[in-house]
């Protein structure tokens, strides 16, 4: 069981969609990361929302230009993007068992980003497994985009991944870090408790 299942018992999408929506009737920017992907790769290129929940990012990409697909397990979170545009593929899988091919879509991803804490609420153990997949997925040149905590005041549950594991997880599955930064407006990486991480394959 995923530290988010534990977490939420997967029942959390309209709650989470809602905490988002009154922070951007607030005036709030709500889509740094999808800004922060956009500088990454141009518009018409193929994005992978990995643990995609209620879609905030992919649906802002997808109104940007990109060729987004979703995935996230958590069904509560995709019905709540399902909802919000239907006509994106979404798909409910493990990132564990993430292969393109048996979706019937192709595994050149220009860009694959894992926002939302991704990597510090999966099971644990399985990290490795998941960078694996998602390297897999991305195109030669293609990007892998992080953004997780690593403190408690980042996290809702206790830190459990670390940097120098993550970068360890990312080199055995063949990409190499590119940059790093401390928020998704990229502001330079000075060590602190948040890291948005940028790898290449």
């Amino acid at each position: 069981m995923s530290r988010w299942n534990e977490l939420t018992g997967e029942t959390s999408g309209s709650d989470y969609a809602a905490g988002f929506a009154a922070l951007s009737r607030s005036g709030k920017d709500v889509h740094g990361e999808a800004r922060f992907c956009a500088a990454l790769v141009p518009a018409g290129a193929r994005v992978l929302d990995a643990g995609c929940g209620t879609g905030r990012v992919m649906i802002r990409l997808a109104e940007l230009g990109y060729d987004c697909v979703g995935v996230d397990l958590d069904a509560s979170m995709l019905a709540v993007a399902e909802e919000q545009a239907p006509d994106l593929p979404w798909f409910r899988l493990d990132l564990t068992e993430f292969e393109p091919d048996l979706l019937g879509i192709a595994a050149d991803f220009d860009l694959v980003v894992a926002a939302g804490n991704i990597f510090p609420l999966l099971a644990a153990g399985t990290e490795a497994t998941v960078v694996e997949r998602l390297a897999a997925a991305l195109r030669p040149g293609g990007l892998l985009v992080a953004g997780f905590g690593l403190d408690a005041a980042h996290l809702p549950v206790p830190p459990s991944i670390t940097l120098p594991k993550y970068d360890g997880y990312c080199a055995a599955a063949g990409l190499a870090l590119v940059d790093r930064f401390a928020t998704w407006d990229a502001d330079p990486y000075d060590g602190g408790g948040y890291a948005v991480s940028v790898h290449r394959r």
